[in-house]
Formats: C-alpha cells, structure tokens, sequence
C-alpha cells in the first residue's frame, strides 16, 4: 500500500530531524491496519540494533501479544540491513515492501556490505569466535530438549 510506505517516509523523516537516527522508518501492517510504526532511534537509545524495523517489530508483537507476525507485511524506507532481514525472518513476516536499495543506502554512509560479504564467505569477520563451557552449555540445550512444557518459536 503506498499509504503505508509514505507513514515510513513521515516516521523516518522525524527521527532524522530529531537527532533519533538515520534516515530509516517501518510501519507494520495486519488486514489494511496499522499495527506498529518506528524510526531509527540508534543516536538517541545509544542502541546499535535500535534500527526502524527491529522496533516496529517489538512494537507489533507488543501490541498483538504474540510473536508470530506471518499475517504482517512489513514497509520500511530502505531494503532490511543483516539484523533487521534476521528479525523479519525470525517473526516470519513474508512480505518486505521496501523503498531504496541497499547500494543507495550505502552511497550515503550506510555501507553493510562488508556484513553481506562474511554471509557470503567472502570476507572473514574480524570478531574472535571462541567455545567456552561447551558441556555446561549442552547441558542447557538438553535442558530444554527435555522440558516438557516449552513452548518453539
């Protein structure tokens, strides 16, 4: 719906001019409905995952009381970074409206290729991945494994 790419656009444009954060904003819709709207709110939160899409998500699923947003479509002013595609895909939205791409985002400082390309195995990160306590930590997999009353998400 270009009403819901355009509240985005307006949510977006208020955090930027307001010091919140990029120039980054997301509505998430149900049936034609405004479930939740955000803008990036990183410079304000001191949250580097206080992106647009990760809030309205929060927000959906604090409204809805649930976290399986699959009857959600997503609309966000800018093609979903790493962690926002993540979070959508954790909330099994299935649809992302999106309005610029991610090389138009870079071009103005927002540059994630480098994640892009650690995903791809094209580029190592420069983060030091080390296993500690790996039994303590099997024996709380098994845990849950074995818990009767858990609940999958």
């Amino acid at each position: 719906m270009i009403r819901s790419i355009h509240i985005a656009i307006d949510e977006a444009r208020k955090g930027m001019q307001n010091g919140h954060g990029g120039p980054f904003g997301a509505v998430i819709m149900r049936d034609g409905d405004i479930i939740s709207t955000a803008h990036n709110e990183v410079l304000i939160s001191k949250d580097p995952t206080a992106h647009a899409e990760i809030l309205a998500i929060r927000r959906a699923s604090q409204q809805l009381g649930q976290f399986d947003l699959s009857d959600c479509d997503i609309y966000t002013t800018s093609q979903p970074c790493p962690m926002c595609f993540a979070a959508i895909c954790w909330a099994r939205i299935k649809r992302i409206h999106y309005g610029t791409t991610t090389k138009e985002v870079a071009d103005v400082g927002f540059d994630d290729s480098h994640i892009y390309n650690v995903i791809k195995g094209e580029h190592t990160a420069e983060i030091e991945l080390m296993t500690i306590e790996r039994e303590a930590c099997l024996e709380l997999l098994n845990e849950w494994k074995n818990k009767s009353d858990k609940q999958m998400y």
